[in-house]
């Protein structure tokens, strides 16, 4: 089946916070986009990390154009002060937004390919000339055909975690254990999921926020269930730089999750294993035991939580000529701002459509799919990479290269942030707040945890 088009519409793959600010951007510009979300609401990734409270305020997770899109809604813009969780950033912003554009969002529609109309990734006559076909499947499985003018591509990285291998890939033993391997941070509210880890032993591969989230969670389900013990495996040593800026972050709700790791490991509710990378999972009876590629083995545990980051799925991108970096499946030209080896969220220069595009003319990767590997996104470089491209796609070149958003120098911004707490922190700031003390860690009571969390990968996005 072919949807026909006299005017093709801009085609954005992915109804999460970039997505749905790309479509916001483009009807602001006058022109008509068709999002396409393989879920059956808004923000179904951001969904799935719903108990997870983000680092940056509100004020800093809504994008200009779509609270203009949804102002004669009716819509009241929460404080701007407060933190949500992913569950209220959907809730409470992106599926009101997805109802804006009404029918121009279209669920569980999932994407399988894009190419050029007739066109492989080969032909390159009259390539330019020709408007791209967006083959997507519907939930009842049938098969369509879509004309676009150009493709957004903001699905993210969700569905593609990386795996525990140190080299990359999948561990040997690694998929015959998957049944006892979980590569997010686990919600200990939902009681199967609580009685997964209570009374056991976890091994959270990873050095990040997402794997300080887990820790901390696991150390305060210790409290309450003994014999909940953590095994954390580093790939490098630890060093100052490990447990983060703390109380002098200039994130505090980062600072606060170092912290929470930090004091998980001097309760004695985990032990760190540095230096370790995994070349192997093995069945020891009932436990798992990890091996590293230096012959080293960990004690045996019940549980395996892989928080090593994320990657980006290109495959349905197959016939796209896309300017990739090597190291970090960005785009050529935003890589090297990007460099987790060099920048933070803050030292990233805001970037736009020229750093965006590639060779195919048209097509954009944007939000977390942009940064490829790298883990140091922000919601507001998203909504300014759409802000850009749409006045690319409308014409307006000088607005397009204009740089209109200005981020401080606040450190690593990837990860997600502790579970939902009451919002005692909520005025200390988000990524442009000055420092504060927030009270957390192992003692503190779970009811009293100043905690704002994490906003990235979606994010600002994805923990």
């Amino acid at each position: 089946m072919t949807t026909p088009a006299a005017k093709p519409p801009v085609v954005v793959i992915g109804a999460g916070p970039i997505g749905l600010a790309a479509a916001a951007h483009l009807v602001d510009r006058g022109l008509d986009p068709l999002v396409l979300e393989a879920g059956p609401a808004a923000a179904s990734a951001v969904r799935q990390w719903s108990h997870v409270r983000l680092f940056s305020p509100w004020s800093e997770v809504v994008d200009p154009a779509a609270e203009k899109l949804l102002a004669p809604t009716g819509w009241i813009r929460p404080d701007g002060a407060a933190y949500p969780t992913g569950g209220g950033w959907a809730e409470q912003y992106l599926q009101p937004l997805a109802d804006a554009l009404g029918d121009k969002v279209r669920y569980t529609t999932t994407v399988t390919g894009v190419a050029r109309a007739g066109r492989d990734r080969v032909v390159d006559s009259g390539r330019d000339e020709q408007p791209f076909t967006v083959h997507v499947r519907t939930a009842d499985g049938r098969e369509e055909r879509i004309g676009a003018r150009a493709v957004i591509d903001a699905s993210g990285t969700w569905t593609t975690p990386n795996p525990l291998g140190g080299d990359g890939l999948p561990a040997l033993g690694e998929k015959a254990a998957a049944d006892r391997i979980s590569y997010r941070v686990p919600d200990l509210r939902d009681p199967a999921v609580r009685a997964r880890y209570a009374g056991r032993r976890t091994a959270v591969v990873g050095s990040g926020a997402s794997a300080f989230t887990a820790l901390a969670a696991l150390a305060d389900l210790a409290e309450q269930e003994p014999g909940t013990h953590a095994l954390w495996i580093l790939r490098r040593g630890i060093g100052a730089a490990t447990f983060g800026g703390g109380d002098a972050d200039q994130l505090p709700a980062r600072g606060a999750l170092g912290l929470a790791a930090k004091a998980a490991v001097e309760a004695g509710h985990a032990a760190a294993v540095t230096g370790f990378r995994t070349a192997a999972v093995q069945r020891d009876g009932e436990s798992l035991v990890l091996v590293a590629d230096d012959g080293r083995a960990t004690e045996p545990v019940d549980e395996v939580i892989v928080l090593t980051g994320f990657r980006p799925d290109l495959s349905f991108l197959s016939e796209i000529r896309l300017g990739l970096d090597e190291r970090l499946q960005a785009p050529l030209a935003l890589a090297p701002l990007i460099d987790p080896n060099v920048h933070s969220c803050g030292t990233v220069y805001p970037h736009g459509v020229n750093e965006l595009s590639h060779p195919e003319r048209g097509v954009y990767l944007v939000g977390m799919k942009s940064y490829g590997r790298a883990p140091t996104f922000l919601a507001m470089t998203g909504y300014e990479q759409t802000r850009s491209i749409a006045a690319a796609l409308a014409g307006d070149r000088e607005a397009a290269e204009r740089v209109e958003l200005v981020l401080p120098e606040t450190g690593v911004c990837g990860g997600s942030g502790l579970f939902d707490q009451p919002d005692a922190a909520q005025a200390s700031g988000g990524c442009c707040g000055t420092p504060a003390t927030l009270q957390i860690g192992i003692g503190a009571p779970a009811s009293g945890r100043s905690s704002p969390r994490a906003a990235t990968r979606s994010v600002a996005m994805s923990p």
